[in-house]
């Protein structure tokens, strides 16, 4: 895929109920599903319109009891992660999670 700075590249759903969400976007949208095992355990599920891969959706970790709600995770590409982050720290943004390595995909 490629990727050109500042445009969105991907979209994830999290959900605590992956087999209710596929369904709904396979009956409402259309789409089809294919699964993909994870190296760190579990399933990622790509979402695909006419073939194309379009979305990942995955499980939210229902045993960590935090009361995390489902939601779509909006993916940015940047040329230098390093560097936005601190940008966007210097703009008054707050750094929550990452980054972090994900095998074959890069640095999140």
């Amino acid at each position: 895929m490629m990727t050109t700075h500042g445009e969105f590249n991907w979209i994830e759903l999290q959900t605590h109920n992956v087999n209710k969400a596929i369904a709904f976007y396979r009956e409402t949208i259309g789409w089809n599903f294919r699964a993909e095992k994870m190296p760190t355990g579990g399933t990622y599920w790509i979402g695909l319109s006419s073939g194309k891969p379009v979305c990942g959706v995955l499980t939210l970790d229902n045993n960590k009891g935090n009361g995390e709600p489902d939601r779509w995770i909006t993916y940015i590409h940047v040329d230098d992660l390093d560097d936005a982050i601190g940008r966007m720290q210097t703009c008054g943004g707050e750094l929550i999670k990452g980054p972090w390595e994900v095998p074959g995909v890069g640095r999140v």
